[in-house]
């Protein structure tokens, strides 16, 4: 377990700062997901491969110079609170916005962002009522199908903005579902965290 964690350290280039903040936000994620259920228990034992490289990887793929990030369905911080982790020394610049309409998984969102010293608006509401983010970058893993999830990033997204969302083995279907109520450009990109697992980088959303 601790070669994991240090195998996704190496990965996502983390210093010593990074470093610190991942492992005291997943000793948070130990502490408060027996009580809230924040991710599957029996993940908990491969949360550095499971949760916390799936979410990391997502970074690379983000358009350079992205200034705003809104991640949906935020709870138990995979991917934003690890996107902003990662960019509060990387990208300092970028502001992440946290949307969780479970106030219990909210409150544990502010709590990381309080006791990592890192910097992330949490909205605990739906994305659906939300005005317009005017992301450059949106987000969102295990939230909904990919036809949902690009509702959602068209309502959040800035001109020329894409949307990022890492997707397991159905994500040729999910495609295939979407193409049916969308026009998209999509880039699938193979997940380090599962062989049958993809990111899917989405652009030029509009309804067919």
């Amino acid at each position: 377990m601790n070669g994991d964690r240090e195998a996704v350290l190496a990965r996502l280039k983390a210093g010593p700062r990074t470093v610190q903040r991942l492992d005291m936000f997943v000793a948070l994620l130990r502490k408060w997901s027996p009580k809230i259920n924040l991710v599957a228990p029996s993940t908990l034992p491969e949360v550095w491969t499971r949760h916390v490289l799936d979410s990391g990887q997502v970074v690379d793929l983000a358009p350079d110079g992205a200034r705003d990030w809104a991640d949906f369905g935020s709870g138990g911080g995979f991917p934003g609170l690890v996107v902003a982790i990662l960019a509060a020394e990387r990208t300092p610049q970028m502001q992440v916005t946290l949307v969780e309409s479970d106030q219990r998984k909210a409150a544990f969102l502010r709590t990381v962002s309080r006791e990592t010293s890192v910097s992330v608006t949490v909205l605990a509401e739906r994305a659906e009522t939300l005005p317009c983010l005017y992301a450059d970058v949106v987000s969102a893993r295990a939230l909904a199908p990919l036809p949902k999830l690009l509702e959602l990033a068209e309502q959040h997204l800035k001109p020329g903005g894409v949307a990022l969302f890492p997707k397991g083995a159905t994500h040729r279907d999910e495609l295939r579902d979407a193409l049916a109520m969308w026009s998209f450009t999509v880039q699938n990109h193979p997940s380090e965290s599962h062989p049958d697992a993809a990111l899917l980088r989405i652009g030029d959303i509009a309804r067919v």
